[in-house]
């Protein structure tokens, strides 16, 4: 496309690694390239390897869950307990 700029944002709170300007930093939402206004200071985007999914009691495998038996409960009337007769 003739004309075409890059669509460019402000970061809030970004400061420069290099002179330390704070709300200078700007992102090409095209290439993610960071630039500053201010010193001309320009990375691109780090490149994070793939994160590992954090293990959990959700997603972890069915195997490795430990499964309890079920057990009844028993109810017990607190007024035809021992430790509670008026008598003693």
């Amino acid at each position: 496309m003739e004309g075409f700029r890059s669509r460019r944002r402000f970061i809030a709170g970004a400061v420069c690694p290099r002179c330390s300007a704070m709300d200078k930093i700007v992102v090409d939402l095209d290439t993610d390239k960071r630039e500053c206004v201010a010193c001309g200071f320009s990375e691109d985007r780090p490149q994070a390897p793939a994160a590992e999914e954090v293990k959990t009691r959700v997603n972890r495998a069915a195997a490795r869950r430990v499964e309890t038996t079920a057990e009844p409960v028993r109810l017990m009337d607190p007024s035809t307990s021992p430790t509670n007769d008026p008598g003693e």
